[in-house]
């Protein structure tokens, strides 16, 4: 049994190892946009570039983030998480190294999966080492710390980038990857899963990856008019092909094929993608609302810092600063939304949260040349990151609320999962579809018209997604919940994907189940 004591000083090792770890993860997804505009023009990229540059890592991330879970039951969460961290920091060498966009491309997918090894062990580990009743103060410290790892990434990306080049952006990850690794295995305790038996659903995730590589490729390059229709068409079937088959396979591993195949001496392995959680209507209708805003808000992301210098002319230093008001509100105000949201159900905090961050998507698209920080950009960031303070712990809630608790681990990795398939899809598909293609980065008219464009496509999308809460949240669903289905990582900067929660360890031991996936991630 866990018995490590969070004041004690292998606690404080242990918390260590895991935010440092986690928030290296987090602080490479926030970092890297900041140094976009110099990097494309060292390495002579297009906008398609910058695109694949971010989503290459994000489609890795969240095509072998639920099988790193399963990896770490199975083997040793300390042995898998280190693995990822080392795997990491070779991804980032590679990186900083890179003399042009294939190479820089080709290691940010490895980083990827390097993320998905590790992010799962960091909550895991805390899990697993740390008492009970001390369990929850360590789950909120590893997501405050980790949001505080998040909000520093933009401002500490602008200072690299003014300073020592874009390069050293992923080269700071090396130091600190070596301090995670130090103490991961002087003062980590090693723990596995001993439920945890069966094959791995490895063909799951390839074939996750191969589902969103192909739509994505396909989205991002059929505006370019860089590759043939042939190609295109070649990148969109396999997409489509993957995901069915994806299906099919998640669905031949559920409880009831499992069950048949034991009776016919058969080992299956474990799903990925359990798809019996999907049973729950009100999960799966979360999980839309999820894919829907969760899209419009990776667009925002994406082009924001990029339009603040290309068009407005900010230093990177002050364009990766822009965005720090959204993630101070979030850390403040999320956990009293979370709480608003217990009294009188999420519907209303999260219909109102998603208009109220259109709101401020929109504010947002008229920054442009000249634009003031004080006068222009700041309104529109206190906007924006006030919707997002108020919807994104209120649909946390709802997603455990509405999984069994034995489930809440897997149930808050599937809403990860698709929160980051939303943001990796939308920023192939809206950038060119506003007209950024090409090199629209070097025409600051051109990239002021199309960013304009494309946050007003994404306010739709947002206020899309508020109708879509309004119509299809309840709010009995968080009345009627038990007290331990409410979110243990209650203060947090879910900006690329929701937080995510601990597996429920002492809830309900009797209903679990071996052959049950039990992801775990860091937030963000």
């Amino acid at each position: 049994m866990p018995d490590v004591r969070l004041a004690s000083a292998p606690g404080r090792w242990i918390l260590l190892a895991t935010v440092l770890g986690s928030g290296v993860a987090m602080l490479d997804a926030t970092i890297v946009n900041v140094a976009l505009p110099r990097l494309a023009r060292d390495l002579d990229a297009g906008m398609a570039g910058l695109q694949w540059t971010v989503n290459a890592y994000t489609l890795t991330l969240a095509g072998f983030i639920l099988l790193g879970g399963s990896l770490g039951d199975r083997y040793g969460r300390r042995k898998v998480f280190v693995i990822g961290v080392v795997w990491f920091a070779v991804a980032s060498l590679l990186c900083g190294a890179a003399q042009d966009i294939t190479t820089l491309v080709a290691a940010r997918a490895l980083q990827g999966v390097g993320g998905a090894l590790l992010t799962p062990g960091s909550l895991a580990i805390i899990q697993a080492s740390f008492a009970s009743d001390d369990r929850p103060r360590a789950v909120g410290a590893w997501s405050g710390l980790g949001g505080i790892a998040g909000a520093a990434g933009p401002f500490l990306g602008g200072w690299l980038v003014e300073a020592a080049g874009w390069r050293w952006v992923f080269l700071l990850n090396l130091p600190l990857a070596a301090i995670v690794v130090l103490v991961a295995v002087r003062h980590v305790p090693e723990s596995v899963d001993p439920d945890a038996t069966g094959g791995f659903d490895i063909l799951g995730a390839v074939l996750a990856a191969l589902a969103l590589a192909g739509t994505t490729y396909a989205l991002t390059e059929a505006p370019q008019g860089t590759v043939g229709p042939a190609v295109i068409g070649g990148a969109a079937a396999l997409g489509l092909a993957a995901s069915v088959a994806f299906v099919l396979v998640e669905r031949a591993r559920g409880r009831g094929g499992r069950s048949r195949a034991r009776r016919a001496g058969r080992p299956v392995p474990r799903p990925m993608l359990p798809l019996e959680i999907f049973a729950s209507r009100q999960f799966s209708a979360v999980n839309v609302v999820t894919f829907v805003v969760y899209g419009a808000m990776g667009v925002m992301f994406f082009l924001f810092v990029l339009n603040l210098q290309v068009v407005s002319g900010f230093e990177p230093i002050a364009a990766g600063s822009a965005l720090l008001p959204v993630t101070v509100l979030m850390l403040l105000l999320s956990s009293r939304a979370g709480g608003l949201a217990q009294r009188i159900g999420p519907r209303l905090p999260m219909t109102a949260g998603l208009l109220v961050a259109a709101a401020g998507m929109l504010m947002a698209s008229r920054v442009g040349a000249n634009a003031s920080y004080l006068r222009d950009v700041l309104p529109a960031v206190l906007v924006f990151g006030l919707g997002l303070a108020a919807m994104v712990a209120p649909l946390t809630a709802t997603v455990l609320a509405s999984a069994d608790v034995r489930h809440a681990g897997v149930a808050s990795g599937i809403n990860n999962a698709v929160a980051r398939a939303a943001g990796l899809l939308a920023v192939a598909a809206i950038p060119p579809l506003a007209g950024l293609t090409g090199d629209a980065y070097n025409d600051p008219a051109a990239f002021s018209g199309g960013f304009h464009k494309a946050l007003v496509i994404s306010a739709a999308i947002m206020a899309a997604g508020a109708v879509l809460a309004f119509v299809t949240v309840r709010d009995d669903t968080l009345k009627a919940a038990p007290a331990e289905s409410e979110p243990q990582c209650r203060t947090h900067c879910g900006v690329g994907s929701p937080p995510l929660e601990p597996e429920r360890q002492d809830a309900h031991p009797g209903d679990a189940h071996p052959g049950d996936a039990r992801p775990q991630a860091a937030p963000g």
